[in-house]
Formats: structure tokens, C-alpha cells, sequence
């Protein structure tokens, strides 16, 4: 059965975060007791332990009630003053999952257990392709816009799931691209240059195939959009689609065989790996 839900484009776009995230709202929430506790143990008010560790008593405040995912040093430094012996820092990677829309932590995970991993983007990059610069160009036009904050931690949270290509063992890769997503400068010209030059180099890996999809094919199977297919290590597949504000998980096997037959037919249509990868250097020299 199909999952639906809106919010966080985990492939390409740059929608924001789940305003009903009650998984990491309880985990903010623990985190906030956790320092509290070491606070008032130790004898402090927050506009101490804020001065102390060179934050507001406000910023504080909001990390104790629940309201701020803290950061690293936030962590670190509050650890280090209240003499937690670890307990606070220890939180840093709960805290940092916390930071990341639900929808991007769901497709996080599901990637984690792939065993291979097919996508056709057909607007921009595909998410796991994208340098830090290109990502927060992308983040950077979403309208109505974020703020730095957001698209910082939006950034981190797609930059996290490209860990990925470094897993053992590694799973394989498969990606299409439409000639378009080479050739509009997102960014600018030198943004669009380092993505071009991350590409060849992600593309030469020997468990990753890339291919271009040029603009003048006259038959094209990839019309109705992106998709992403995930084959798990259990041997399930599930799809993933975006569009307008709605990203949806796919598991009824009628969908997901309508989903493998076009991106079978979307590879067939586009550029082998080599010819690919001789395209993207091409776009390069012209960019």
C-alpha cells in the first residue's frame, strides 16, 4: 500500500519540514530535560550556563523547553561546564538526526538498508548527486523562502544521506539525468562547475552508473516525472516520487512494476555510462 504525506523533497526539491515531527519534537524535548537537569544539579540558572558556554539565556531556554535542536558545541560546552561527564555531549547525534525533516529521516533509513538504488531526475540533480554549493543554491530559491537556519540544516540533512556511497558493502547505483539538469546554472557558473566535475567523479566509481538523457530524443518514457526505486537487502522494492509539495513512498506491487518497466525504458532511451560521462565533460568545457 502507497504512503503519502507532504513536506521535505528528499530526492531533488527543497520542500521544508514536517510540521507534525512529534519523533523529534520528543526527542528535543528529552534532550532539553537531560541539560536542565545537569543545569540545576550543578546550581545554575540558565543566564549562567549561558554565559558560561557563550550563548543567550533565550537560546538556553529553548533547548531546555524543547524549541531548538542545539548544536554540537552547544553539546560539547554544556557537557564540559556541568561536569555531565559525557551524558550531554553523548547527545550530539540524537540531536543532529533531530535537526533533519521526518520525511528525509524515513528515506534516510530506507536507503541505509538498499541493496541498489534507481533514479530519474528530470528538473535538477538528483539530491544524492548535489555538491553543498548546488544544494543550498536550490534550498536558497524555495519560495516562500527559508531562513539561513533552515536552509543550513536542510543542507546538512542531504549532505548526510550521501554517506551512503561509502557503506559496506556498497550498494549499486544507477542514476538518469535529463541534459537540462547539466545545463541550467543553478547558482551560477562556478557552482555549476564543481557539480559538473562531482559528477564525472561520482560517475567513474565502479558501483555507480550515471547517464544523460539528451534533449532531442524523440520518444521519451520519463515524461510523467522523477522517481526513485530502492531494492532492499530483504528483497522488497519501494518507490519514491515527488511533485509539488507531496512526496510519496510506494510499496503496491501493481505501481512499483509500472515504476520499474519506464525506468527500464528511460535507461534505453538515454546515453550509455561512457557516452554519459563524455557529455557531462563536454557541458564542462562549455561552461
Amino acid at each position: 500500500m502507497g504512503a503519502t504525506g507532504q513536506t521535505t523533497q528528499g530526492g531533488d526539491g527543497t520542500e521544508p519540514y514536517d510540521s507534525d515531527d512529534e519523533e523529534s519534537a520528543a526527542v528535543l524535548r528529552t534532550i532539553g530535560r537531560i541539560v536542565k537537569t545537569c543545569r540545576e544539579r550543578k546550581g545554575l540558572t540558565q543566564a549562567e550556563l549561558g554565559a558560561a558556554i557563550g550563548y543567550s539565556e533565550e537560546q538556553v531556554s529553548s533547548v531546555e523547553r524543547g524549541r531548538r535542536a542545539p548544536s554540537e558545541t552547544f553539546l560539547e560546552k554544556a557537557d564540559r561546564v556541568l561536569e555531565a561527564g559525557g551524558l550531554i555531549a553523548g547527545l550530539k547525534k540524537d540531536a543532529e538526526e533531530a535537526r533533519y525533516p521526518k520525511k528525509v529521516r524515513d528515506l534516510a533509513k530506507l536507503e541505509s538498508k538498499a541493496v541498489e538504488l534507481c533514479a530519474y531526475a528530470n528538473s535538477v540533480v538528483h539530491g544524492l548527486l548535489q555538491t553543498t554549493e548546488y544544494a543550498r543554491a536550490l534550498y536558497g530559491m524555495r519560495r516562500p523562502p527559508f531562513t539561513e537556519e533552515e536552509i543550513e540544516h536542510l543542507v546538512a540533512a542531504r549532505l548526510g544521506r550521501q554517506e551512503i556511497f561509502d557503506r559496506q558493502p556498497a550498494p549499486v547505483f544507477s542514476f538518469v539525468l535529463e541534459e537540462v539538469t547539466l545545463r541550467r546554472p543553478l547558482g551560477g557558473r562556478m557552482v555549476m562547475r564543481k557539480q559538473l566535475e562531482h559528477l564525472l567523479g561520482v560517475g567513474r566509481r565502479r558501483n555507480v552508473e550515471i547517464q544523460v538523457m539528451p534533449t532531442d530524443r524523440e520518444d521519451h518514457a520519463g515524461l510523467a516525472g522523477s522517481l526513485q526505486l530502492l531494492r532492499l537487502e530483504e528483497g522488497d522494492t519501494v518507490g519514491h516520487n515527488e511533485v509539488q509539495l507531496t512526496n510519496r513512498l510506494i510499496s503496491h506491487p501493481r505501481e512499483l512494476q509500472i515504476l520499474e518497466i519506464r525506468y527500464g525504458i528511460i535507461r534505453a532511451q538515454a546515453l550509455t555510462p561512457r557516452e554519459s560521462l563524455a557529455f557531462i565533460e563536454k557541458v564542462l568545457g562549455e561552461t
